[in-house]
């Protein structure tokens, strides 16, 4: 379905913008102005009180100087209320001095004996003087008659401590107000340099964001997060995403399925949920490389590594474990057929050969040549039948002899084999023995004296392993590499992948507590030594039938 194009989607409609970046670039330069204009204001709120405060205490000290004056307190009771008496004379004198509004003396009857203007001398003030009157400091802001003031009023006394009237000095209110807007560009100024700054950094910041988010709007971005849940977990591929120091962030179902881990390993290091092994190595990187692969809880694991930007990785593991048995079918398959086409010739000389005794009616030798051709693989089925009573590995090894005798190779079973039919997990056994037989063929094949030797045998409830070949042999050094998924020394075959048989030997092994060595053997060629502990049953709970299914046979040399 094509996208709808510019022309179908309607005019553009301009409102709150959808991209990460702009929100939070919005929302960033939102917050920064409020709280610039918020602690401004709380900044300016206190600002006027401590004006306010300090035009009333500096008014109220003009006032207490005034009321010191010697001699104000002895003209106020000895001289009469004029514009030019010696009250008013150092009432004004003390106003220019101090620089105040007006320094207002009066006596106990609210009397004015100063003022600013001389023609309001004689009359009574226009705000209420008894508290001052009756000796208690005043400090307000008010109304009078020259406008709106901060005052300060004082008791006068005179001799004997009496009250003989007040000193009322008002500060211009107009002049507090013009400190509070001088101080007003300033603030602004730092306010507007603060806002600059916090909106420069908001912009960088957002456009980190921008750019980590790769400008998606916050709808793109929950849309691709529902969108990734649901692929990563309907998927059939294991995906393991692992954080710069090895921790696991995301572990799909998947992989939870294919690793034998559950949901609690997420956010755990690798090292602690995984065991040491070719697993944990090629999902730490300590291995590199393309489609590697891996045996996990008898599962074979194809896995590609990928780093991210932050350092971790992201690992995909893929479920081999069908093909690569598939891939062993059909190797064994391609050697049937090799077999069976050589058998075929056999055959058809057989026939001739009857055939030639029947005509030259040699009836006697006829019967002998086919008693003696029958009589060959009888007795090699019974003598396996005989020492190895499981019926699967029974099979197994007339199979495995019939294969090898048309490849040049001998295979017998060694001195002493026995294996009672008690076997715990024959299927398990099968997938060991068919990997060393396999490995042992394919070894001694084209050698002089091509021979495998299958040694099995029970002590107590524990089985114990050997198959030797005539082959080249493996060098000490690599005793230690050759378990490990990936190892060869042979040609890829038809699948394309090898170093798994081995692999899954082991791990067989030691899932049942057991354990697999190689040795070189007398004479040339190697010894692989499997020791399964509790891999026979008691005689009363013997029951092959309920035995698990293994996992695929293999080879890795």
């Amino acid at each position: 379905m094509n996208a709808p194009s510019i022309s179908d989607r309607g005019p553009r409609r301009f409102g709150w913008p959808q991209r990460v970046f702009s929100q939070v670039l919005l929302m960033q330069l939102a917050i920064i102005t409020g709280v610039t204009v918020l602690v401004t204001g709380l900044f300016l709120a206190p600002l006027s009180a401590q004006l306010d405060d300090e035009a009333m205490r500096r008014a109220l000290a003009i006032a207490q100087s005034t009321a010191a004056q010697p001699g104000i307190a002895e003209d106020l009771r000895t001289t009469e209320a004029s514009a030019s008496g010696p009250v008013q004379t150092a009432a004004e004198r003390i106003r220019r001095a101090t620089g105040a509004e007006y320094v207002v003396v009066m006596d106990r009857r609210g009397v004015r004996w100063s003022h600013p203007e001389t023609d309001r001398i004689g009359e009574v003030v226009s705000t209420d003087p008894g508290d001052a009157l009756r000796g208690r400091e005043v400090m307000e802001i008010d109304s009078g008659t020259l406008g709106r003031s901060a005052r300060g009023k004082v008791p006068l006394r005179g001799p004997g401590d009496e009250v003989v009237g007040a000193v009322s000095v008002g500060i211009e209110y107009d002049s507090v107000r013009a400190r509070l807007l001088g101080a007003i560009p300033g603030l602004l100024a730092y306010a507007g340099g603060a806002l600059a700054v916090g909106a420069l950094a908001a912009y960088l910041i957002s456009r980190r964001l921008q750019r980590q988010t790769h400008d998606l709007a916050f709808s793109d971005i929950s849309a691709l997060l529902t969108e990734r849940e649901a692929m990563l977990h309907s998927i059939r591929e294991g995906v393991v995403a692992l954080d710069g120091t090895g921790r696991i962030r995301l572990l799909n179902d998947e992989a939870q399925r294919l690793l034998g881990l559950g949901p609690e390993a997420a956010g755990r290091p690798l090292a602690e949920v995984l065991d040491g092994g070719r697993t944990a190595d090629v999902l730490a990187g300590r291995v590199v490389g393309d489609d590697l692969l891996a045996v996990q809880s008898g599962r074979v694991l194809l896995a590609n590594r990928m780093e991210t930007d932050d350092g971790g990785a992201v690992v995909t593991l893929r479920d081999r474990t069908e093909l690569e048995h598939l891939g062993r079918e059909l190797d064994s398959t391609t050697g049937l057929i090799d077999a069976l086409r050589a058998q075929d010739h056999e055959h058809a000389n057989r026939l001739h050969t009857l055939l030639g005794l029947l005509e030259l009616e040699m009836h006697e030798d006829a019967m002998e040549f086919v008693t003696e051709v029958v009589g060959v693989h009888r007795a090699t089925a019974e003598q396996v039948t005989e020492k190895v009573q499981d019926p699967l590995l029974a099979a197994l090894l007339v199979g495995k002899a019939t294969v090898a005798a048309e490849r040049g190779v001998s295979l017998r079973l060694a001195p002493g084999t026995l294996l009672p039919d008690r076997v715990v997990d024959p299927r398990g056994l099968v997938t060991v023995v068919g990997n060393l037989v396999d490995n042992a063929t394919d070894a001694a094949a084209g050698s002089g004296d091509a021979r495998i030797e299958v040694g099995l045998r029970a002590e107590g409830r524990t089985v114990v392993l050997r198959v030797r070949d005539s082959g080249p042999g493996i060098a000490p050094e690599q005793y230690a590499s050759i378990f490990t998924e990936g190892w060869s020394t042979k040609d890829l075959p038809a699948h394309g992948k090898r170093g798994l048989g081995l692999a899954l030997v082991r791990r067989l092994a030691e899932r049942q507590g057991g354990s697999v060595t190689v040795a070189g053997a007398d004479g040339g060629g190697a010894v692989f030594t499997v020791v399964l502990p509790e891999a026979l049953a008691g005689r009363e709970t013997a029951d092959p039938a309920t035995a698990p299914h293994p996992a695929t046979t293999g080879d890795s040399r």
